[in-house]
């Protein structure tokens, strides 16, 4: 900018009042800043008196495009030291202790032993130098595991390799993770899945275990596939198959659970949707030592999913009649021990079956769904006893099973 012909307060007036035909590009910062010290000079700004001052402030405020706050800086430092000066900042920056060949010779060791943890990566490298005496590696072998994650996201890093990529944890907000709390009500599900063995890498029919909190109430069915097409309709049918009100629906993370289709069956029946808490193995451990159960009367080899209809109407027919009315089950009894710590014991005297268990609860009728009543379930109950209604389960189950293994037959055209 050519100012030169500028030289007096009251020409510096008219340029604000009309500063369309002014025009001033700043190439830099240096450049401002040498534009105003040099304005400042030839209008003497030291000795101007106030109001002159303010009319010197405005203009090289226009001018520059610089705030109120910057001129006023700028001004002050003239003011002290005769000069407006960029101001060279000494600052602090950490040494740079792995170059770009370490983080190289890092990044190489990992993709070679497929991205091992920072532990293992660390090993490793100190071995590469301790143990094989290869000196590229002693000053990256020395690296902290904290600090290998944050090599691993340089550019040094990325350019040497591709195909490390750190895990991302996946939120998902759906139900309610905490551990059941049912007060000694019956209505509070845990559920789980089991699948029946593998051939061919085929997985075999899924079994769909859920078991009572309290009373150990246990309904089992089976579904081909784990995807909401085949699981809601199951859900539906065991949820109604409980003689008492469901009040809580407990799972593990498992997504055949926890996704938007199983919470709206379960908001539809007026049910509550939880699943268990991180590195909390117990709260989901009841059913899983259910499957044992499975596991003992349908065994363990593989069963085609086409199988799962027909297991289900053995399963809905006499299987769960028989683990809920005729096999007794171990309720535990609490008692303090010397040290008054709260210890669990299984008397002779605490067995009992889960249709007994959920009788015995004080006022159980009012846990009972709507139409049901302890009258039309001890006709379920106790139409066989004990042996004859397992002889009458064991029957079918063999009817099951022969079907189930029966050999596919084929005709040979020759």
């Amino acid at each position: 900018m050519n100012d030169s012909r500028i030289k007096t307060i009251q020409q510096v007036k008219e340029v604000l009042k009309s500063s369309r035909s002014l025009k001033f590009k700043i190439e830099s910062r240096e450049e401002a800043y040498k534009w105003i010290e040099k304005t400042l000079i030839k209008f003497s700004y030291i000795t101007l008196r106030r109001k002159k001052k303010g009319i010197v402030r405005k203009y090289l405020k226009q001018i520059t495009g610089y705030s109120r706050a910057q001129i006023s800086r700028l001004i002050s430092q003239y003011i002290k030291t005769g000069h407006v000066k960029v101001k060279n900042y000494d600052r602090n920056k950490f040494e740079i202790i792995y170059t770009s060949d370490d983080v190289k010779l890092l990044a190489e060791a990992d993709e070679l032993h497929n991205f091992p943890s920072g532990q293992a990566l660390k090993t490793i490298l100190g071995r590469l130098f301790l143990r094989f005496g290869k000196e590229e590696y002693e000053n990256i072998s020395k690296v902290s595991v904290s600090h290998i994650y944050n090599l691993r996201d340089t550019t040094a890093y990325k350019r040497t390799t591709k195909h490390y990529k750190a895990t991302k944890p996946n939120v998902v907000r759906i139900g309610t993770r905490k551990k059941p709390e049912p007060d000694g009500k019956p209505g509070y599900l845990r559920v789980d899945t089991m699948h029946h063995g593998d051939k061919d890498d085929e997985k075999g029919v899924y079994h769909i275990n859920t078991v009572d909190e309290v009373v150990q109430f246990q309904i089992v069915g089976a579904v081909e596939k784990i995807s909401y097409r085949y699981m809601l309709p199951l859900v539906d049918e065991i949820i109604g198959y409980y003689p008492f009100r469901i009040i809580e629906f407990h799972a593990d993370n498992g997504s055949e659970y926890i996704n938007d289709p199983m919470l709206n069956l379960l908001n539809k029946l007026l049910i509550e949707l939880t699943k268990s808490r991180a590195r909390q193995t117990n709260d989901n451990a009841l059913v899983e030592t259910k499957h044992n159960v499975i596991r003992k009367f349908m065994g363990y080899g593989y069963i085609e999913q086409k199988w799962a209809d027909e297991i289900n109407r053995f399963y809905f027919g006499y299987f769960n009649n028989y683990l809920n009315y005729h096999r007794p089950c171990a309720f535990p009894s609490k008692i303090k021990d010397k040290k008054e710590k709260i210890k669990k014991i299984y008397r002779l005297e605490d067995y009992q079956t889960p249709y007994e268990k959920l009788k015995s609860i004080e006022n159980a009728e009012q846990y009972l769904k709507p139409g049901v009543t302890f009258e039309k379930l001890d006709k379920i109950a106790y139409a066989y006893d004990d042996n004859e209604y397992a002889s009458i389960m064991k029957k079918e189950k063999k009817k099951l099973m022969e079907k189930i293994m029966l050999p596919d037959l084929t005709i040979c055209s020759l």
